[in-house]
């Protein structure tokens, strides 16, 4: 779905450049995505709330190694 009008960028393109480190508005347009009339802001903060939240509920990778002995339960 077309989310930036003016530039032509998918979600897909919003996603990819949040996989790939956007993490704000500011940096999303610095990719060339909403950053000519603004249309499309509250959509790009909305995505970026979504993957921001889904960021915070990844479990911890170095509390998730195999390295660590999990301890028994009784």
């Amino acid at each position: 779905m077309i989310i930036c009008i003016c530039r032509g960028k998918s979600d897909r393109d919003v996603n990819r450049a949040i996989d790939n480190g956007a993490a704000s508005l500011r940096d999303l347009q610095r990719c060339g995505i909403g950053d000519q009339c603004g249309s499309c802001h509250n959509a790009l903060k909305g995505m970026l709330a979504r993957a921001a939240a889904a960021a915070e509920s990844q479990p911890c990778p170095a509390c998730t190694t195999s390295d660590r002995p999990v301890a028994a339960t009784a």
